[in-house]
């Protein structure tokens, strides 16, 4: 989709997403505060949330609430903006959502907020959440959060801070919902993560996120990438996994380690081994369980090779 939008759109926005100045603060404001941020705070940039989210039928957020429960809705300006808010809400109508609710932890420093931690946009405007609200902090596991996630809420879609991933990942998986959300790109293969993938309750989306935005709207470096439970149809064919023969992998892609464990590297998985095997991360993120194979075990693996621990990894083997 084009980052240029219509006159009608962009009519929309103004007379849906709450300004900078209704709220009360000025952008010199959000400034100074953003150089006094030091925590684990990153914007996901526009062009990421659209990459993947355009990849989901349309069915999927049909006459559905969509809860942003990290995020932040600011300015009908993108530079201001929950990039997650702005998309939905430019896609509002050709989704066909029911309804968009979108709240954010006010935290120590609070960017945005001017006594209201969330908004919750139909069709014909929006509305604060002011009423009942006294002491709501934001934060997606305060009550008022819980209860909009089980009571309104269909598909929850964030980018969650990574500092508390464990956490919103027990939250939002417990919860029931459908969600697509951000997080480390190894967490298939950490010990707090493994069992959810394990017991099929979330598998990787998409596409990766190598760029975030820092408060002060500069780029960074993060190794993130989409994780899901809503289905995946036809991943890109980049992504595709090398799946042959044992003997046909070439050597300097396959070692046994101490324990006589198979390491295998670079995206290539052993057709007929049926043995248990150990991989990196990558071919989790390309759809490995989705083609025959399912975790063994509920925590990581370190390979001990020469006495010497290598690289995490998970164990896997063909069903």
């Amino acid at each position: 989709m084009s980052k240029t939008y219509s006159e009608r759109e962009n009519q929309y926005l103004k007379k849906t997403a709450p300004s900078l100045e209704e709220r009360g603060i000025s952008k010199i404001e959000i400034l100074h505060k953003a150089k006094r941020i030091d925590n684990d705070e990153f914007y996901t940039r526009y062009e990421d949330v659209e990459k993947e989210l355009s990849m989901y039928d349309k069915k999927t957020w049909e006459n559905k609430t969509v809860f942003c429960n990290c995020d932040d809705v600011v300015d009908d300006n993108d530079k201001n903006m929950s990039a997650f808010a702005l998309y939905f809400l430019r896609n509002f109508k050709a989704l066909a959502l029911k309804k968009l609710i979108c709240t954010h932890h006010s935290g120590v420093v609070d960017l945005f907020h001017q006594k209201t931690q969330g908004y919750v946009f139909i069709k014909d405007g929006f509305r604060e959440l002011k009423e009942h609200t006294e002491g709501y902090t934001g934060s997606f596991d305060h009550p008022l959060s819980l209860k909009i996630l089980h009571e309104e809420a269909d598909i929850v879609c964030t980018n969650p801070p990574f500092s508390r991933a464990i956490d919103y990942w027990r939250t939002i998986i417990e919860s029931g919902k459908k969600f697509l959300i951000i997080s480390n790109i190894v967490s298939t293969i950490s010990t707090a993560y493994i069992p959810y993938f394990m017991d099929n309750k979330v598998w990787p989306g998409y596409y990766e996120v190598d760029w975030f935005l820092t408060p002060q709207r500069e780029l960074a470096r993060a190794a993130g990438y989409w994780f899901t439970n809503i289905a995946i149809k036809n991943r890109p064919k980049y992504k595709q996994l090398k799946i042959m023969p044992l003997q046909e992998i070439p050597e300097k892609y396959k070692q046994y380690d101490d324990s006589n464990i198979l390491l295998v590297n670079n995206c290539y998985i052993p057709s007929d081994y049926k043995k248990t095997f150990a991989v990196s991360t990558r071919p989790i993120l390309n759809g490995l369980l989705e083609k025959g194979y399912k975790i063994v075990q509920d925590k990581q693996y370190d390979p001990p090779v020469n006495g010497k621990i290598c690289f995490k990894r998970v164990l896997v083997k063909k069903i």
